[in-house]
């Protein structure tokens, strides 16, 4: 037995890898990249020529992935939950395609929004496609779940999804690696009609996509991922996910006699929920997210009492633990305090010697004399100048939102409309909304704070790397109205002189403020 010690991300990546993948496509975003680092610093994956470029968004990542499934190999997905957005277009037609080669599609959920806009929960997603989805509950599970999901993929021609949350995906366990398959020979389909979503094949494969739901919901059925564990109490236990393993703390620690019912495999197994149930007065729905099943299962069961977030018996938001579901189950825990009642919480910071310190003194300095101090802004770690001490950024919203949102205001007549995106940021989803400001002639003024790379996850490859001022210039941006400039102390006078004229000019500017990350300097230095 090959026994290793791996977060689950790297558990993803491991079973991706044995399970014969060709490529792996993704874009970095928290709590999701570790998977696509890990197989891009495998030797095994190296050796096995297995593709692992970041590609520049979540849905170039999805389409690619879905090309190469085309062709008869297998892929993997990776992206976090506000990344399925991005990649929703493609995701949700290739429920109609289907696949040919195995594809598997890793989200990654941030319940608490450690380093997210949103709490979203994928298994919307999963039951808005018709796709099935997968939910471990530990890393071994993860592992297995993931080689499955690339069989069970070929076996029924659908994409399939499986869900971690941080909790998971950033945790260590030992993990036993079974059997590797090699990867699958060139194999493109053959079945045109099922590619081309012309409506009338498209009408063709939504039915036979409705057709398999009854497959779909038979495997779930009988899914090793679900698991029931009676008691003699009233009460029962639903958790999904990793909220399994607080049931099972609880239980266990306490000497509760409450049956737990495990959900890991969706489409939901009524059959097996029916079963459960009717063994209790008082069901606690235990979901790592939203109460989507909490909502649902009164109407299959109206005879049993259902409680968990809607009702108040969990907080309606955040992440779960033993202690509150311990207190949903009438047990007090004795309360630890965090570090946080101890220490006073620090926010975080722009590091030391970071160009966006020096761009947001710049900016600050300029929009002294102006009544409007708006500069919309974009994620990425520049986002941290909307906090003291430069308080310089208005708005953040999504990828990509800065230079629409800026374009926007113009229309409205916002004087100075100014934006700040990053490098990465531009090439995700800058681009499109910066050819609608060329093409309306809007007057906005972008800044692309290049970095030459994703810092904020960690330093990954950025798309833009050296190609920003030609992609700005093809895209419209007259040649004069592109500056460079060094975002450093003894340019500051000359920054400012520039950023000021463009501020003023009525059209499009941009000014590509260039510095290396000092967080990558500083390793490509110690490489040297």
């Amino acid at each position: 037995m090959n026994k290793k010690l791996l977060l689950g991300a790297e558990a993803v990546a491991v079973a991706a890898i044995d399970a014969g993948i060709s490529g792996v496509y993704a874009y970095p975003g928290t709590p999701s990249t570790e998977i696509t680092t890990y197989i891009q610093n495998s030797a095994e994956a190296r050796e096995k020529n297995i593709h692992s470029r970041w590609s520049a968004n979540e849905k170039t990542a999805y389409e690619a992935a879905l090309g190469m499934s085309y062709s008869g190999k297998r892929a993997l997905i990776c992206m976090k939950h506000v990344g399925l957005n991005v990649a929703a277009d493609a995701f949700i037609n290739s429920a109609i395609t289907g696949c040919n080669g195995g594809m598997v599609l890793l989200v990654a959920d941030d319940p608490s929004m450690h380093s997210s806009q949103n709490e979203q929960d994928t298994r919307m997603y999963g039951k808005f496609a018709y796709l099935p989805l997968l939910e471990p509950s530990n890393q071994q599970e993860l592992y297995d779940a993931v080689k499955y999901a690339f069989d069970f993929s070929e076996k029924i021609s659908l994409p399939i999804i499986v869900r971690v949350t941080t909790r998971l995906s950033h945790s260590r366990a030992v993990v036993v690696q079974s059997d590797k398959r090699p990867q699958n020979a060139l194999n493109p389909s053959t079945q045109e009609n099922s590619w081309i979503l012309l409506p009338a094949n498209a009408r063709k494969n939504y039915a036979n996509l409705l057709e398999k739901q009854t497959q779909l919901l038979e495997e779930s059925e009988q899914s090793f991922l679900n698991k029931s564990i009676q008691g003699s109490g009233n009460i029962g236990v639903i958790a999904f996910g990793i909220a399994y393993n607080y049931a099972m703390e609880i239980k266990t620690t306490h000497a509760l006699d409450c049956g737990v019912l495990k959900i890991s495999h969706y489409p939901l197994p009524l059959k097996t929920i029916e079963a459960f149930v009717k063994n209790y007065k008082t069901i606690v729905i235990a979901e790592e997210g939203y109460p989507i099943y909490e909502e649902l299962l009164p109407a299959y069961f109206p005879h049993t009492t259902f409680v968990g977030r809607l009702t108040g018996a969990l907080p309606r938001m955040g992440e779960l633990n033993p202690k509150l579901l311990g207190e949903s189950l009438g047990i007090t825990l004795p309360v630890h305090h965090a570090s946080s009642d101890i220490v006073v919480p620090r926010p975080p910071q722009l590091c030391q010697g970071c160009g966006h310190r020096d761009l947001f003194e710049e900016l600050n300095h300029i929009l002294e004399k102006y009544e409007h101090k708006h500069v919309f802004s974009d994620i990425g770690c520049y986002t941290l100048g909307a906090l003291p001490p430069f308080n310089t950024i208005s708005t953040c919203v999504d990828m990509g939102a800065s230079i629409t949102m800026a374009k926007g205001a113009a229309d409205a007549g916002l004087h100075p409309a100014i934006c700040v995106i990053g490098d990465s940021t531009f090439t995700h989803s800058g681009m499109t909304g910066l050819l609608d400001a060329v093409n309306d002639e809007s007057s906005i003024t972008v800044i692309i704070s290049d970095n030459s790379t994703t810092a904020m996850t960690g330093g990954q490859d950025s798309s833009g790397t050296g190609k920003l001022y030609d992609i700005c210039k093809g895209i419209g941006v007259l040649p004069e109205h592109i500056h460079l400039v060094v975002p450093i102390k003894k340019n500051r006078e000359h920054n400012i002189r520039i950023l000021s004229q463009e501020i003023e000019y009525k059209g499009v500017s941009v000014i590509i403020s260039q510095r290396e990350c000092v967080q990558v300097a500083i390793r490509n230095q110690k490489k040297s």
